[in-house]
């Protein structure tokens, strides 16, 4: 199977993080990392999104 990598402005839709958030989560270990993809440009693994997603804890009303 082909791993989907994702650039920064989808992750940030989809986690709802501002870039700032995202690289500051990173710094504390509690957001994946990306991975070079070019020499100026990273993205993050599908899979990795998905399952910080779903650690995630789901709000109740």
């Amino acid at each position: 199977m082909i791993e989907k990598h994702l650039r920064r402005p989808l992750v940030e839709h989809l986690t709802g993080l501002s870039r700032s958030s995202i690289y500051e989560l990173m710094e504390l270990e509690q957001f994946p990392r990306p991975i070079r993809i070019g020499r100026r440009a990273v993205a993050w693994r599908e899979s990795d999104i998905e399952a910080w997603l779903e650690s995630r804890p789901i709000a109740t009303t």
